[in-house]
Parts: C-alpha cells; sequence; structure tokens
C-alpha cells in the first residue's frame, strides 16, 4: 500500500508543487492520476520511490517512511519509467540497458539473461537488441524504458505518459498487460493525458489540478462529470461526447468506451428488429 498523508512539495526555486495532498493507493490497484499540465501529477509520483522528499506530511510505500528510505532501496519496491526515456537511458546496447538494474539488485547471469529475453519480446525489441538505445524513436526509447523496469518485477510500477509515441498496437498490447499485472495483484500506477486509453482500461481515476486532488473514483462516473473534468482541462471521451449528444434517444451519458457502446447499441438494434 502507498499512503500520502497530507504532504506539500516546494521546489527550491520557491514553486509549490503539491499542497495538502492526502491518497491512498491498495495493493493490486490499478490508478490514473490525470490533469492539466503543472497540476503535480509527476511530482507526487517521485515520491512513490524517494526520487523527491515531502516538505511537510509523509509518504509511506509497504509501511516504510520514504524520508528514511533510499531511492535504491524503494527502487527495488517501486518501479518508475519517466515520461522523458532519455532521462533514464545511457547503456551501450538495448540489452545492456534491461540487465543493468537486474545486476545492481544482484540477480544471477541465468536469470538475467532470461528476463532480459523476456523484456525484449514482451516490448518488441528483440530486432533492436545491440543497437545503441539512442538510435531508437521516441517511441521505442519508450518501451525500453519499460522494459528495463518491468525486468526486475516490481510489486509497484508507476508509467509517467506511457502512450506517448505509440500506435494503437502498442497502446492495446500495453492495455492488456496491465491487465495481466493487475490480475497477478501487482500495483499499476499511471499519469497520462490520454482520456481514451484510460477510458478502455477503467481504472480508478485520482484528477489533480494546481497540485491538489479534484476528484477521486471509479473511471466511469469520473470522466463523465463534465464540469469536473474540462476544470483539469481535459475532454470527456470521444463515445462519451456522442452520447450526451443522444440524450434525447434515452440513451444513458455514462459510456467512457466503444466496447460498452458497441454492446448498448447491438441489444438496441435486436430489441427494435424482434418487435
Amino acid at each position: 500500500m502507498i499512503k500520502v498523508e497530507a504532504i506539500h512539495f516546494t521546489y527550491p526555486t520557491g514553486v509549490e508543487a503539491i499542497r495538502g495532498v492526502t491518497i491512498r493507493i491498495e495493493d493490486g490497484e490499478f490508478v490514473t492520476i490525470m490533469g492539466e499540465n503543472g497540476a503535480g501529477k509527476t511530482t507526487l509520483v517521485k515520491h512513490f520511490n524517494g526520487l523527491l522528499k515531502p516538505t511537510r506530511g509523509h509518504v509511506e510505500v509497504d509501511g516504510i517512511d520514504t524520508r528514511n528510505a533510499s531511492v535504491a532501496e524503494l527502487s527495488r519496491k517501486v518501479g518508475l519509467v519517466f515520461q522523458n526515456s532519455d532521462h533514464q537511458l545511457f547503456s551501450e546496447t538495448v540489452e545492456e540497458e534491461i540487465a543493468f538494474g537486474l545486476r545492481n539488485f544482484g540477480f544471477d547471469t541465468q536469470t538475467i539473461s532470461k528476463r532480459v529475453e523476456w523484456a525484449l519480446n514482451l516490448l518488441d525489441l528483440v530486432e533492436y537488441r545491440k543497437s545503441s538505445p539512442f538510435m531508437l524513436s521516441g517511441g521505442e526509447r519508450k518501451r525500453l524504458a519499460l522494459a528495463s523496469i518491468l525486468a526486475w518485477d516490481p510489486q509497484i510500477i508507476v508509467l509517467d505518459e506511457p502512450t506517448i509515441g505509440q500506435d494503437y498496437h502498442q497502446k492495446e498490447k500495453l492495455r492488456e498487460f496491465i491487465a495481466q499485472l493487475n490480475a497477478q495483484k501487482r500495483t499499476v500506477i499511471v499519469v497520462t493525458h490520454d482520456v481514451e486509453f484510460v477510458a478502455e482500461c477503467r481504472p480508478r481515476v485520482i484528477l489533480m489540478s494546481r497540485g491538489e486532488v479534484v476528484a477521486d473514483g471509479p473511471a466511469t462516473r469520473i470522466l463523465t462529470d463534465h464540469e469536473t473534468v474540462t476544470r483539469v482541462s481535459l475532454l470527456p471521451p470521444q463515445v462519451t461526447q456522442i452520447f450526451l449528444r443522444l440524450s434525447d434517444l434515452n440513451l444513458p451519458s455514462n459510456i467512457i468506451d466503444i466496447y460498452e457502446a458497441r454492446r448498448l447499441l447491438s441489444a438496441r438494434i435486436l430489441k427494435a428488429g424482434v418487435r
């Protein structure tokens, strides 16, 4: 469990990025954190592995107060994939990049080899294994950063804007993988602006604005609250917007993804045909 208790965080420049945030994230939850640029989303998740320490308040990860633990100790529990993957890539080859963390955590040679191979296949990076990370495209570097974290199998995985630079196929693969992680009771936290991705995943949604939490709840309720979503400079999912325009046909306004929309419309058409 991650327990955040009334934390504030002020950067050395004097900018107060977090203002009194209190949240709890349970083991095995899938949570997305959304909001406008500068809302404090990335600042918040950097507290989860100790990269930042609260100015006031405290954060506990699996019962450990992050103020009393090193980044290395917390990173074994919390894997963080940065929004800009270039900030965490430095090895000469793709496979060396994935192996680096495993070596640091003391895995044996055989295990390292197996996990590197698994991660390369999972993120479609096999053909680049001997390439320099900096020869990859932006989307490929993003996948490599994710592979390097997933390889050591942390209990908590934090992904900062993971869908940027990814095509539909890669987004769908990421969605399916997150579902697998949740089935294994892993905790997944995603920082994102991608409303359509969130709508298809249906996680718990935490909305932030100006360093504060302004809404917290199931995706279906949060993403169909037009006033609150607009407040954090987001738009409701496209399907939701369509159903809102069709409200005079007695269609529900809390539809957020195409799969649910298709089931509902198919049932309506079938019922009309029977009549």
